[in-house]
């Protein structure tokens, strides 16, 4: 039996059928079935407090993309309405920029 599995069902409880001793119910069967109960109790808890915890994670994480969202929305926005466009020339100066920043030195001089 693993720590974390159900012991009982509801049905189990409600059609529970205690042995009777000449005083009542037999101590040792009650106590048997709290036991029980008791495990269920924590193994539920413990259940609970696990899907909280996954619960708030996952709050956390929506809450973040969302925030992302909403700036790649204001960032698309934004590229929309630009009303320069970006040509072929364009790329070609940035890259010839960047191979002179890398390089240190106008690629066409080697």
């Amino acid at each position: 039996m693993k720590a974390d599995e159900i012991l009982l069902t509801q049905d189990m409880l409600y059609n529970w059928d205690f042995k009777m001793d000449a005083r009542g119910y037999r101590p040792q069967e009650v106590d048997k079935v709290l036991d029980m109960v008791i495990s269920d109790y924590q193994t539920f808890y413990k259940k609970i407090k696990e899907k909280d915890e996954q619960i708030e994670s996952m709050t956390a994480e929506i809450l973040e993309l969302k925030h992302k969202l909403r700036n790649a929305k204001a960032n698309m926005d934004i590229f929309k309405n630009s009303s320069r466009e970006v040509t072929n020339i364009d790329l070609l100066r940035r890259i010839s920029q960047l191979e002179k920043i890398i390089y240190g030195k106008d690629v066409g001089e080697d």
